[in-house]
């Protein structure tokens, strides 16, 4: 018979009743204010580790695969068994997994999407030491916050876009974690603009070219060229082959700081110039705008909500890698300094594409 596991014993109780169920380990005093141990729950690390631990060792395959107790999934796993079982009992007390009479471990609805099979992808995302590595930069938040800095070459010795391209592994995990909903994203983006009436563009910082697949796709009498440094030129090759568009786009190693291929009539930066502070992210645009002279666009598709766009992305662009998520005046400003401006702004389900055309 499958039980949760006894809430953690409480520490302290109010009069007129039992306490609450406590998961604090005594560290938050029992006080009446509600707004203490919710707030203690929103901040403690153990939980998310825990967690991101079990996504690392894929605590939930080996359960799905019939391993269910400590012995068998510290086998699989080669964790120690004793770590392992706590770890265990942890998650099971917080409804992440369930444990039987007999030391038997089962997953919840709740960690049904810790599976690598799962249609979410999270599991991949919370690897720490996949997709899920980069995160860990967020314990060097404070540095980011005190000094306007990325915390990731803080914590990991390299900028995050350097150490993507020393490590093939990062690199792959990382395009990996972007790709189910980035191709959602790149058929919205594709259906939103008449993309074919430019003739030409050119995807700067393209990426694996799921954009690019789902441009060409969608326009039969468009053509185009990728433009970004390997291993994701490899990448996009092969998708823009599978696709069966490889006769109508070129793959170029490139940088977006440097020289561009001049006289597309468009210039695709989509989820790019959010990745960089004001200098370099002026000089993108810059770059684009050269390449475009007085005959070609600037696309960027970004979140130009009001307010600055999603919150949690901004942060963490900020810790990843000194970027910022702009909102429309924000990007129409540097846009201005790079000697671009504002034609018009189309809808793109969660983000835009915003247009801009050369001159003040």
């Amino acid at each position: 018979m499958n039980r949760m596991v006894k809430p953690d014993e409480p520490h302290g109780r109010r009069s007129g009743g039992p306490a609450p169920a406590r998961h604090d380990g005594g560290l938050v005093s029992a006080a009446a204010d509600e707004a203490v141990p919710a707030l203690w729950a929103m901040a403690q690390l153990a939980t998310p580790m825990a967690v991101r631990v079990a996504a690392t060792l894929r605590i939930a395959d080996h359960i799905a695969s019939g391993l269910r107790t400590v012995p068998e999934l510290a086998e699989a796993t080669g964790a120690a068994p004793d770590g392992l079982a706590r770890l265990m009992r942890y998650l099971a007390v917080r409804g992440v997994l369930s444990l039987d009479d007999s030391g038997r471990y089962g997953l919840t609805a709740l960690g049904e999407p810790l599976r690598g099979d799962h249609p979410a992808g999270l599991r991949a995302c919370l690897d720490i030491e996949e997709g899920g590595r980069a995160e860990l930069c967020y314990v060097e938040l404070l540095h980011s916050v005190r000094t306007g800095e990325p915390a990731y070459p803080r914590r990991f010795g390299l900028s995050f876009w350097d150490d993507l391209a020393a490590e093939p592994r990062h690199e792959a995990a990382f395009r990996a974690m972007l790709r189910p909903g980035g191709r959602d994203r790149a058929r919205r983006i594709a259906s939103a603009y008449d993309w074919a009436s430019l003739g030409r563009v050119v995807d700067v910082g393209g990426g694996d070219g799921t954009l690019l697949v789902a441009l060409l796709t969608a326009h039969p009498g468009l053509r185009a060229v990728l433009v970004e440094r390997p291993p994701a030129t490899d990448a996009a090759r092969k998708a823009l082959a599978a696709a069966g568009v490889a006769d109508r786009a070129e793959v170029e190693t490139g940088d977006m700081f440097g020289p561009l291929p001049p006289g597309a009539g468009g210039y695709v930066l989509s989820l790019v110039v959010h990745n960089w502070g004001d200098d370099p992210a002026r000089a993108i645009l810059a770059r684009c705008a050269e390449a475009a002279g007085t005959g070609g666009s600037v696309f960027v598709v970004e979140n130009v909500g009001p307010g600055g766009g999603p919150t949690g992305l901004d942060l963490r662009m900020l810790a990843y890698c000194g970027g910022k998520v702009r909102s429309l005046p924000e990007l129409s400003a540097l846009a201005d300094e790079a000697g671009l401006r504002v034609a018009s702004v189309h809808p793109a389900g969660a983000v835009s594409i915003v247009e801009l055309h050369p001159g003040r």
